[in-house]
């Protein structure tokens, strides 16, 4: 394994250390981690000098919700998300790279987190796409079931919970029922994990914070957050991840005349564009699936501003590589999103670095202070005010090391 990085500094740059700003700061790396950050700071003799005036230095992003198939990790660090959270993928390769993850050396992926296979009951959301995939059916096969996947090496526990509603709507796949739901919640944390759960529906979101789930991973889609269910969030403290991106990129609605759908705008920006794949590129201007008709982006975003002002800690999480999504680069749109949902830049910048990493335990990374881990990333202009100067990347470090960044010819 290679040996840290040596080290460097950047030098009066604006800092957003993952929960204030700080004008005029210098920050120091020695061997891929932070040693001194904040206004004041020496630049000690030997160490490369990085200018960052007029730039702002910010942790290097973590997107609270991924799925990673395939180069999901170098695409992922190629626009200067250098953690992810994976809420279902095989186990296998990520146990392969958490022997390595806590390690210092350079490397040119993005640092991955996961739930592993996910908690979803026979033919049942997950169960789609061609990986096998460990189901139950009943309360009693929960501790069973969470204990296997934390042998397999999961960092936390996600359930799948689709209910027909009262009348027998829903989707047309089975689900776990709400007392399963709650014993794998309970299963998960006594054993000291998280256990967050996927729903799409308002009454379903409200069983499941009620069954003490530490996070809902999608916003409910089919109302407005009501004023009780904001109450029962902010009171069981509990998280949402929206996960506008892919509500954007499968919205059904036609956009305004002269304009484009989301993704396809997205793609198009000149400071993203070089550097996402021919195959990005294809699936950000593919039309969205016909049969999620349910899911529209000014719904999530009123629930998202309901939750945000009613108290709700918020967390971003673009769902790559959902229809619309591309890894990396869909962060930066879930970022605008989240603004245009009523965060301010810097507490969307804080979805994206220190509450993440806090919520899931992350205690190396998310911040820009003494004993961090050196994952940084340096944007010309200013983030904290317009949030879309974070595609304006002008370098990237994973470990304290320097990220070269590939770009993609166009097709001829």
């Amino acid at each position: 394994m290679a040996p840290p990085a040596p080290g460097f500094v950047v030098r009066d740059v604006r800092l957003f250390d993952g929960e204030r700003v700080l004008e005029q700061a210098t920050v120091v790396v020695r061997e891929g981690r932070i040693v001194e950050a904040g206004p004041g700071v020496a630049v000690p003799p030997g160490l490369e000098v990085v200018d960052g005036r007029g730039h702002t230095l910010l942790p290097g992003l973590i997107d609270a919700h991924v799925h990673t198939w395939g180069n999901a990790l170098a695409e992922t660090l190629n626009f200067g998300v250098t953690t992810v959270l994976d809420m279902f993928s095989d186990p296998g390769p990520a146990r392969e790279l958490r022997r390595t993850r806590e390690a210092l050396a350079p490397r040119a992926h993005a640092d991955l987190f996961t739930a592993g296979h996910l908690a979803t009951a026979p033919r049942g959301h997950g169960t789609q796409f061609g990986q096998p995939v460990p189901t139950l059916t009943q309360p009693a096969q929960a501790p069973a079931w969470v204990e296997a996947r934390l042998a397999e090496g999961s960092d936390f526990i996600k359930i799948v919970y689709e209910p027909r509603d009262a009348n027998g709507l829903g989707p047309p796949f089975p689900s776990l029922d709400r007392d399963t739901v709650a014993a794998l919640v309970q299963a998960t944390q006594q054993r000291g994990q998280r256990a967050v759960v996927h729903v799409s529906r308002q009454f379903a979101a409200r069983h499941a914070l009620e069954a003490g789930a530490d996070g809902l991973v999608h916003v409910h889609v089919d109302e407005v957050a009501d004023a009780a269910l904001v109450q029962l969030a902010r009171e069981r403290g509990a998280f949402v991840t929206p996960t506008l991106a892919v509500v954007a990129g499968v919205d059904p609605t036609p956009p305004p005349a002269g304009a484009v759908r989301e993704p396809a705008r997205l793609s198009a920006d000149p400071r993203l564009r070089p550097f996402l794949t021919p195959e990005q590129r294809r699936a950000m201007l593919q039309p969205p699936p016909t049969k999620l008709t349910m899911f529209r982006l000014d719904t999530a975003l009123a629930s998202v501003r309901a939750l945000h002002e009613g108290g709700v800690e918020i967390l971003a999480g673009s769902d790559a590589p959902n229809p619309g999504t591309a890894h990396g680069a869909s962060l930066h749109h879930e970022l605008e999103l989240l603004v245009r949902a009523g965060l301010t830049p810097t507490q969307a910048l804080r979805a994206a670095t220190a509450a993440p990493a806090q919520r899931f335990g992350l205690a190396d990374r998310g911040r820009v202070a003494p004993g961090q881990r050196a994952d940084l990333l340096l944007v010309a202009g200013d983030p904290t005010t317009d949030i879309l100067a974070t595609r304006a990347i002008q370098r990237i470090w994973k470990n304290g090391a320097p990220v070269q960044r590939r770009q993609y010819p166009e097709a001829p």
